[in-house]
C-alpha cells in the first residue's frame, strides 16, 4: 500500500495467480458481467461443442474447427486475465494493508471522564463499539478510528502512509483523527471510538484497494452500453448474412460465421475495459491516494476548477525571511548579525529562517558557548518578539509595533527609510519584523510567503489544459493579490470563510464547471462534500475525511494536481484504446470478407491486399491476432497512456494519429505474420 513497496508491472506471482482466476472467470455467472466477452465465450462453446461433434463422425475441417476453438477460448481468457492482472495488484496492495491490522487488547475506561490513572478493563479491538472511549499509552496500537479527546501523543502512521516520520495528534483542531493500527511512540490519549469493527478507514481501503466494491463510472458504463449494441448489432448482421451466403449459393459453416463474428466485435476494448478502470484506482493507491469510488477518479480527469490552499500547496507553508534592510547609519551585514543573535531563542519556523538567511547570506554564525555572558529572551506569543542581552548589548527582533515599544520610539517619530520599509514590505503581502539594538532601530527583516519554484509553470500546464486555478486563503486581499500573482494562479479567494468556499464550488457548479478541491478541517468538510472531487488530508479530522471521495494518506495538499492528471490518464487510456479497437477491424475486413466469398466471386481476391495464404489461414489468422492483441495490451492497460498537458484538439489529433492510424497499420501487418507463420507451419 505504501510507495515504498510498488509493484513491478507484471509481478510473477501476481501473473501466475491471474493465470488462475482467469479460468475461474468463465463461470457464466461472473463472464456475464462483460457482455463483449460474454458472447465471445458463448460462440466459443458453440464451436467446441461443433469440434467434439465432428470428432466423433469423422468430419474432413477438424483440425480448422478445433484451432478456431481453442484461440477463441484464448480470447476470452486473455481478456479474463487482464482484469484478474488488475485486481491481483489490488489485492497485493491490499495484503499489505490487512498485514497492519491485528486484534490488538484495547483499553477501555468504564467512563468517558475518567483521568488517565483511573481503572480500565482490557478489551478486543473487534469488540469495541462506537462511543467507546478508550486509553492509549506509549508502545500501545491505536484499536480503531477515533477522535482524541484529551492529551497530546506523538503516532507513528508509516503502516498507513509509508512516512516514517511520526505526526503528533492532540484533542480539537484538525489533528485529532486517529486511524486503527497506527502505533503511539510517546505521551498517551484518550480516543473516542468512531468506527465500528469492520467499518474502519482501514477496512473501507482494503476493500476498495482489492477492487471488491468498485463500481462501474457512468463513462465505463456508457462505453459497456455501446460496445454491447455494437455486439448486437453485428449479430445480427452476421446471422443475417448466412442467409444471404446460402441465397448466393455461397456454403459457410458456423464455425467461420463464428470466427467473423468475433474478430468485427469489439473484443480489444471489451476484454481491456475492466481492467483500465481498475488500473486507474490502483495509479491513485500506488500515489498513496485512495478514492472512495471510480467515480471520483473519473471526475478528477474531468475536472475544470482546482481550488488550492495558499499555505502548503502554493507556498511552503510557513513565512520566511527573505532580505534584511538597513536604516541609514547601519549596514545589510550589521542588520543580519543582530537579527542571527535575537533568533537564537526563537524556535518558530520564522525564526529558524532568519538564523538561515543570516548564515547563507553572510556566513555568520552564533557566538561559540561561554565566550561572553548572554541571557536569551524566547520568542512567545505574547510578546511578540525574541533577543538576547551580550556584552552589555540588548538586541530585540519581533513584530514592528513590540520593538518600538522596547526602543521607546514610535512609527510616526522612527527614520523616514524605516516607515518606508515597513510600508513597502506590508503593501507587498509580506511582513515586517523591526530589529533594534538598545534604543536603536538598525532595520527590518522581510518575511513573505515563499512561492514553490515550479508551480506557476504547472498552473501554466493546467491553464493549456483548460482548467482554471483558484487560490483560497485566509489572507488580506493585498497579500492574497500578491502571491497570487506570483504563483500565476487564475483567481484567488481572499480572508475565504467555509461558507466563501462553499458558496464558490456552487456558483462554478451551477455554471456546469467541475471542481476539485483539498482540505483537511472540519471547517472543510461542507466544501469537500459539495466539490466533484473531495481531497481529504490523512493528518485531517475524520469530518473531512468522512466528506471528502479520496484521502491523501502523505497529506500533500500538491497532490491534487497529479490526482487530476491520473483521472486524464484514465480517460485518455480508455479513449486511446477504444478508437485503437475499433480501427483495426478495418483489416480484419480485408481478412476475412475475401476469404468467405472468393469461391463464389472471384473478383474479391483484390481485396486480399495482404495476400494472405488461402481462405482457412486468413480466417485462422485473424483470430489469432484477434486474441493476441489482447494480451499485447495489457501492460498499456494497466501503465496506462503517457500523459502530457495539452488542449482538448490537440490531445484529439494525437490520439487519432497514433491510435487511429496505429489501429489500422498494425493489424495488416500483425494478421500478415501470423498468416506467415500458419501456413509455414502447415496449420491451415
Amino acid at each position: 500500500m505504501t510507495k515504498h513497496s510498488t509493484l513491478a508491472l507484471l509481478d510473477r506471482s501476481i501473473i501466475r495467480q491471474a493465470a488462475y482466476d482467469a479460468v475461474l472467470k468463465l463461470a457464466p455467472q461472473k463472464l456475464i458481467r462483460n457482455p463483449v466477452m460474454f458472447v465471445t465465450g458463448v460462440v466459443a462453446a458453440l464451436v467446441t461443442a461443433i469440434f467434439v461433434r465432428d470428432l466423433a463422425f469423422g468430419a474432413d475441417d477438424l483440425a480448422f474447427t478445433g484451432q478456431i476453438a481453442v484461440w477463441l477460448w484464448f480470447t476470452v481468457l486473455f481478456a479474463n486475465f487482464a482484469e484478474a492482472v488488475a485486481e491481483g495488484r489490488g489485492k497485493a496492495q491490499a495484503d499489505a494493508l490487512r498485514r497492519t491490522r491485528s486484534d490488538t487488547t484495547a483499553k477501555l475506561l468504564l467512563h468517558a471522564d475518567d483521568s488517565k490513572d483511573d481503572p480500565w478493563e482490557p478489551r478486543s479491538a473487534h469488540d469495541l463499539a462506537e462511543g467507546d472511549v478508550v486509553l492509549v499509552e506509549a508502545g500501545d496500537t491505536i484499536p480503531a478510528d477515533g477522535e482524541v479527546t484529551e492529551g497530546i501523543a506523538s503516532v507513528n502512521e508509516s503502516a498507513i502512509t509509508g512516512e516514517s516520520a511520526p505526526v503528533i495528534r492532540e484533542s480539537g483542531g484538525d489533528r485529532s483523527a486517529v486511524t486503527g493500527g497506527t502505533v503511539v511512540l510517546s505521551d498517551w490519549i484518550k480516543v473516542r471510538v468512531t468506527a465500528a469493527p469492520g467499518s474502519s478507514f482501514l477496512d473501507r481501503m482494503i476493500a476498495l484497494v482489492e477492487g471488491a466494491e468498485r463500481q462501474k463510472t457512468p463513462n465505463e458504463l456508457a462505453l459497456s452500453i455501446l460496445l454491447s449494441g455494437l455486439t448486437l448489432i453485428l449479430l445480427i448482421a452476421v446471422v443475417t448474412l448466412w442467409g444471404l451466403a446460402g441465397y448466393s449459393g455461397t456454403v459457410l459453416s458456423v464455425t467461420v460465421l463464428v470466427a467473423l463474428l468475433v474478430t468485427l466485435i469489439p473484443t480489444t476494448i471489451g476484454g481491456l475495459l475492466s481492467a483500465i478502470g481498475i488500473a486507474g484506482m490502483d495509479r491513485l493507491v500506488r500515489f498513496n491516494v485512495v478514492a472512495t469510488s471510480g467515480r471520483a477518479v473519473e471526475a478528477a480527469g474531468d475536472v475544470d476548477t482546482l481550488l488550492l490552499d495558499k499555505t502548503g500547496t502554493i507556498t511552503y507553508g510557513n513565512r520566511l525571511a527573505t532580505a534584511f534592510v538597513p536604516v541609514p547609519g547601519a549596514t545589510e551585514r550589521d542588520v543580519a548579525e543582530a537579527a542571527l543573535l535575537a533568533s537564537l531563542s526563537d524556535e518558530t519556523p520564522e525564526g529558524r529562517s532568519i538564523v538561515a538567511l543570516a548564515r547563507g547570506e553572510f556566513g555568520l554564525f552564533a557566538p561559540a558557548a561561554g565566550t561572553a555572558a548572554a541571557t536569551s529572551i524566547p520568542f512567545s506569543a505574547q510578546t511578540r518578539i525574541s533577543g538576547i542581552d551580550i556584552n552589555g548589548r540588548s538586541i530585540r527582533k519581533g513584530a514592528v509595533d513590540a520593538v518600538l515599544a522596547f526602543a521607546g520610539e514610535t512609527l510616526e517619530r522612527a527614520a523616514p527609510i524605516f516607515r518606508e520599509t515597513v510600508q513597502s514590505i506590508a503593501r507587498s503581502g509580506g511582513t515586517p519584523l523591526a530589529v533594534a539594538d538598545g534604543s536603536r532601530l538598525i532595520g527590518v527583516i522581510h518575511l513573505k510567503d515563499v512561492v514553490k519554484p515550479d508551480i506557476k509553470a504547472r498552473f501554466a500546464s493546467l491553464r493549456k489544459m483548460g482548467i482554471k486555478t483558484v487560490m483560497v486563503t485566509g489572507d488580506n486581499p493585498v497579500t492574497a493579490a500578491a502571491i497570487a500573482s506570483e504563483a500565476g494562479v487564475d483567481d484567488y479567494i481572499a480572508e475565504a470563510t467555509p461558507q466563501d468556499k462553499l458558496a464558490y464550488i456552487k456558483g462554478e457548479q451551477m455554471r456546469g464547471r467541475l471542481i476539485a478541491m483539498c482540505g483537511d478541517g472540519t471547517n472543510d468538510a461542507p466544501a469537500l462534500a459539495q466539490a466533484d472531487v473531495g481531497v481529504a488530508m490523512q493528518t485531517g479530522t475524520q469530518a473531512a475525511r468522512e466528506a471528502g471521495n479520496m484521502v491523501d494518506l502523505d497529506s500533500d495538499p500538491t497532490k491534487l494536481i497529479e490526482i487530476t492528471e491520473i483521472g486524464k490518464q484514465l480517460l485518455m487510456t480508455r479513449g486511446s484504446l477504444t478508437t485503437f479497437s475499433i480501427a483495426n477491424d478495418v483489416a480484419k475486413y480485408f481478412a476475412i470478407i475475401p476469404a468467405l466469398f472468393v469461391a463464389t466471386y472471384p473478383e474479391l481476391g483484390a481485396l486480399n491486399i495482404m495476400g494472405l495464404a488461402t481462405p482457412e489461414s486468413a480466417i485462422l489468422s485473424a483470430v489469432i491476432f484477434n486474441a493476441l492483441i489482447i494480451i499485447a495490451l495489457i501492460p498499456l492497460a494497466l501503465k496506462g497512456i503517457a500523459y502530457r498537458p495539452m488542449g482538448a484538439g490537440e490531445l484529439l489529433r494525437r490520439n487519432l494519429l497514433v491510435y487511429g492510424l496505429g489501429g489500422l497499420v498494425v493489424p495488416f501487418i500483425g494478421i500478415k505474420v501470423v498468416d506467415l507463420a500458419v501456413s509455414g507451419l502447415g496449420l491451415a
